[in-house]
């Protein structure tokens, strides 16, 4: 069994850096992926958004649970190169209505993104009506400012809660406080620029039950902050650091029904809109029978934001929880 998780920051990141898998050969003039997808707009129409998946230099925090380092180079990309991933992945794609520029970190980091780059990326973001970056609270600031008035459409800065817990925060090594997150939401809202939050389902040290709870605490917490959107996140493997918690019992991946029970609370809310993240979601069911009909469920559920009628499996005789929970 591999060294039991350290209790200070410093010591986490050692333990964290030495789990590491072997990081892809990223090109820094090209993004590592992009995409067109349907999300359910602020409007409630379903609209295309681009997403394009930037290639820059490693976030400098080392959180437990991440695996984006796996796309990122260990140094930062020249002036230019950032626009012109992003002209690389425009040329290939439809039109879209929204533009997410996600980039394995802080869109505000000027290590990742360079900040003479701003104009040129805000020019290329004309014609969408909504820009959405992501950020880590820490940098949220006057570089944020700047770039919504570089913008002609909106600006929504995504930040990771990651969870509402305290204590499991702080062991996620994040470096990041509750109070410290709630500060940076507040300014976003102040300065009119939208928050969409990003939320653990099952994040280590919790049990089931307690995933569940704390996911529904954390979508209050996100809400309460001012959040439009909450983005539930079932933990995933893939970075090394969860697969040595695995050994220790302190992780194992959520169950697809945790995931759904915790979406349909925060769609009933009606505080925001609530969308579980479906990639990879095949590796939380257990049953090849109702997997099908569970996904679609939550695809539904991210689309009209309404609960749904539960999903019965005779076979493996789980209960898909997009609604009322019937009696068995």
């Amino acid at each position: 069994m591999s060294a039991a998780y350290p209790d200070t920051a410093r010591d986490r990141d050692r333990w964290i850096l030495s789990r590491r898998l072997k990081r892809n050969v990223v090109d820094p003039l090209r993004p590592y992926a992009f995409l067109t997808e349907q999300e359910r707009a602020e409007s409630g129409e379903i609209v295309p958004v681009t997403t394009i998946f930037l290639t820059n230099r490693e976030c400098p925090w080392r959180c437990l649970m991440c695996d984006l380092w796996r796309n990122t180079l260990e140094r930062s990309v020249p002036p230019g190169a950032i626009p012109s991933q992003i002209d690389f992945a425009l040329k290939s794609l439809p039109p879209a209505r929204q533009l997410k520029l996600y980039n394995s970190g802080s869109f505000f980091d000027p290590r990742a993104i360079p900040p003479e780059d701003l104009p040129a990326i805000a020019e290329r973001a004309r014609s969408f009506e909504r820009v959405i970056v992501e950020c880590h609270p820490a940098l949220v600031g006057e570089s944020a400012l700047r770039f919504r008035d570089l913008l002609d459409g909106k600006l929504e800065v995504a930040m990771g809660l990651e969870t509402a817990h305290p204590e499991v925060l702080a062991r996620l090594n994040k470096r990041m406080t509750l109070d410290q997150f709630a500060r940076a939401a507040e300014f976003l809202r102040e300065h009119s620029i939208a928050l969409r939050v990003f939320i653990l389902v099952k994040p280590p040290f919790l049990d089931e039950a307690e995933a569940l709870e704390w996911a529904r605490r954390s979508i209050d917490f996100a809400f309460d902050c001012g959040a439009t959107v909450a983005s539930l996140i079932p933990t995933r493997f893939g970075n090394g650091a969860l697969e040595a918690l695995v050994e220790q019992g302190q992780f194992s991946p959520p169950k697809l029904a945790t995931l759904e029970e915790a979406a349909a609370y925060g769609v009933s809310l009606r505080r925001g809109r609530v969308f579980a993240d479906l990639w990879d979601l095949e590796k939380f069911s257990g049953c090849a029978a109702c997997f099908a009909e569970r996904r679609e469920c939550l695809e539904r559920m991210n689309f009209t934001q309404e609960t749904g009628l539960p999903v019965v499996c005779s076979r493996c005789h789980d209960l898909g929880s997009t609604g009322a929970s019937p009696s068995r």
